[in-house]
């Protein structure tokens, strides 16, 4: 391995690490924020911070050997133990963490480009760690680690074990839903993301039959931005669906903790109706219980968990918040718009595949292609996120919030701003890492929807 760096000036210091250190994770450019030494000091951090031992996994980034190496080593030195899982999807380190009882950390940037790559970490039994709840206090010791000098190694330096979670997690996952006789073909896109490891693990011991997209792990992502979100790399699976008669695609994005669907049409399916059925079904089986929902979800979810004899509860946009929300409530579920899913019985965390497992269950139990199994809940329009670049969000926000005064029918501050309006509602919030307003609306029609965005333009511009 090679020697660390001189010290760099605690200016400097502090600038990467408040550059790639944000609300919930780590994100940075492998070639100029994310390097190997800023990985060691957030190593010595992570160990002093959390402790240990600690569950430490990668996707199939590039550059995720090396940074991986390099934080092992900053933990090691501060005489913490490292069970190494390899190569996983972020909800398996999750998993691993709630499996084991350890804290951990999966180095992935997500749906990002190659360039990129980042960190999330999780307390023991997968609790989350946000700005607030260890991460800047472990972004505050990185930056002290690379300003100053090395600190003093522990007198016992701690050990490397290696450990395959891969057969622990494709059972934990099947036990959310009984498709043993669920006999059709799918299409799955994995972006070359993980979703290429781990949808085998789950899926092969099923009669589900799979098409595979794109399973091969390159994270240099030669075929589309591992990015579902964006509909444009939806485009491969869903006119592979349409030309072989399928009932559904699904696709993940790079690190595979989050899951979308297109149906038998190749549409896109919004998150937030996969929500709906995944609620109502497990609110069959947890009558009365408490179910999440992001505040950008439809109006459809929280109808559909009450219809279901459910309790619906709004909450921020962030998995960090979502996941202590879960705890102080008792929640079985939460959805967010933006394709992530929670379970109570996954340590409150989130997984792609366990809300697959229970959306193919639906489409099973239904004997219906999946436009006809969401159609119940699909009865608004939605603008999808809008994002404006604007010098100060915070203004931003108070301009619409003037502009809209005299219209609104009720208005709260939860997470930036949301208006009920007589025709719909919207949400505009800042963007944790951009100078970007970030704009939902949802109404009865594509014209109310189109005239709500068009006025927020012009407020903003």
């Amino acid at each position: 391995m090679t020697s660390p760096e001189p010290p760099l000036s605690p200016e400097t210091a502090r600038g990467i690490l408040d550059a790639i250190v944000k609300a919930n994770d780590v994100r940075g450019l492998v070639a100029t924020q994310l390097v190997p030494d800023v990985a060691r000091a957030l190593g010595v951090a992570v160990a002093e911070v959390i402790g240990g031992p600690i569950v430490v996994g990668r996707d199939m980034r590039p550059s995720g050997p090396g940074l991986v190496a390099a934080f092992v080593d900053g933990v090691t030195a501060r005489g913490v133990d490292v069970v190494d899982i390899g190569l996983v999807s972020t909800d398996q380190l999750y998993f691993a963490s709630g499996h084991l009882d350890l804290p951990g950390v999966v180095f992935t940037a997500s749906h990002n480009p190659s360039a990129w790559n980042g960190m999330k970490v999780c307390r023991a039994g997968a609790a989350p760690v946000g700005l607030g709840s260890g991460l800047g206090a472990i972004r505050d010791r990185a930056a002290a680690v690379l300003a100053g000098p090395p600190p003093a190694p522990a007198a016992i330096r701690g050990d490397v074990s290696r450990r395959s979670v891969d057969a622990a997690f494709g059972d934990h996952v099947r036990s959310f839903a009984d498709l043993t006789h669920a006999t059709m073909r799918i299409a799955v896109d994995a972006g070359n993301g993980m979703g290429g490891h781990v949808v085998p693990l789950v899926f092969d011991p099923l009669p589900i039959e799979v098409d595979r997209l794109y399973f091969e792990l390159d994270g240099t992502f030669p075929n589309h931005p591992a990015n579902p979100l964006e509909t444009a790399n939806l485009a491969d699976l869903s006119s592979h669906v349409v030309a072989h008669g399928l009932p559904l695609g699904l696709a993940f994005d790079g690190d595979a903790d989050r899951m979308f669907a297109v149906d038998e049409q190749g549409r896109p399916v919004s998150s937030s109706l996969v929500g709906a059925v995944v609620a109502t079904r497990l609110l069959a089986r947890d009558p009365g219980a408490t179910v999440l929902h992001n505040l950008i979800c439809s109006r459809a979810v929280p109808e559909a968990i009450e219809a279901a004899g459910g309790v619906p509860v709004r909450t921020r946009v962030g998995h960090t918040f979502i996941k202590e929300r879960m705890a102080e409530t008792g929640a079985i579920f939460a959805v967010e718009h933006s394709g992530h899913y929670y379970f109570r019985d996954f340590w409150r965390a989130d997984s792609g595949l366990v809300a697959a497992m229970l959306l193919l269950e639906a489409v099973a139990a239904h004997g219906l292609p999946l436009s006809q199994v969401v159609a119940p809940f699909d009865r608004y329009v939605a603008s999808g996120e809008r994002n404006f670049t604007v010098a100060d969000p915070q203004v931003a926000i108070e301009a619409v919030a003037a502009d809209f005064a005299g219209a609104l029918v009720a208005a709260d501050r939860l997470d930036g701003l949301t208006i009920e309006l007589a025709e719909g509602w919207f949400n505009v919030r800042a963007s944790n890492t951009e100078p970007l307003l970030r704009c939902n609306v949802e109404a009865g029609d594509p014209d109310t929807v189109a005239r709500i965005v068009a006025r927020i333009a012009a407020i903003v511009a």
